[in-house]
């Protein structure tokens, strides 16, 4: 079972975020507090369950949370201000929705800009040991997701129902065969090739 908090007594918000890696997309992501007592077994990190799963503990989450957000930094702006500050933007954007406001930050990951006025801690891959960072790690995975299977519907060819905007094979493949759309991350190396020297 993951740990339902660090500090007791505290209202935390454990925040996540999805798509940092991709090529294509926004990055999304989560900010979400959990009641002290709140239990379940099949939480965990969202990258360990099936997306079947993932779907079915999203309304549970929606439900039972005290409250929770989502935040989103487009195409564009990852492009202006960089990935890794793109993601932290994310994150401050969901915890800047949040109904109740909370008194401490569980961040995902090394690395975080500080949000005025709450302290935060950061946990090298908490979304697997915190109940709250496992959940927003959900939250913020299937929304991406729903956002890039209706990309796909408008740019078929990429695949992004299957890779979700990921550097897969297929869809590099598909950069090389039809060039770039509109929510392709220009400062991001999209091709191998572009590695390779010109002269």
């Amino acid at each position: 079972m993951l740990l339902p908090y660090m500090e007791a007594g505290r209202i935390e918000a454990g925040c996540d975020e999805a798509g940092r890696g991709c090529l294509a997309g926004a990055v999304f992501a989560a900010a979400v507090i959990l009641p002290p007592d709140f239990q379940n077994e099949d939480m965990n990190d969202s990258k360990q369950l099936s997306e079947k799963k993932r779907y079915a503990l999203r309304p549970v989450i929606e439900q039972e949370a005290l409250a929770w957000a989502v935040g989103i930094v487009s195409p564009e702006e990852i492009d202006r201000i960089n990935i890794l500050n793109a993601s932290f933007l994310a994150m401050h954007r969901a915890i800047g929705q949040l109904k109740v406001k909370p008194e401490h930050l569980l961040i995902d990951g090394n690395r975080f800009n500080p949000y005025p006025d709450i302290r935060h801690t950061t946990v090298i891959k908490g979304d697997g040991k915190y109940l709250s960072i496992a959940a927003a790690s959900i939250l913020a995975k299937t929304y991406r997701d729903d956002y890039m299977n209706g990309l796909a519907e408008e740019y078929p060819g990429y695949l992004w129902t299957e890779n979700k905007g990921y550097p897969t094979r297929a869809h590099r493949e598909a950069i090389r065969r039809l060039g770039i759309t509109p929510y392709h991350r220009k400062t991001f190396t999209l091709l191998p090739e572009q590695l390779e020297l010109q002269f």
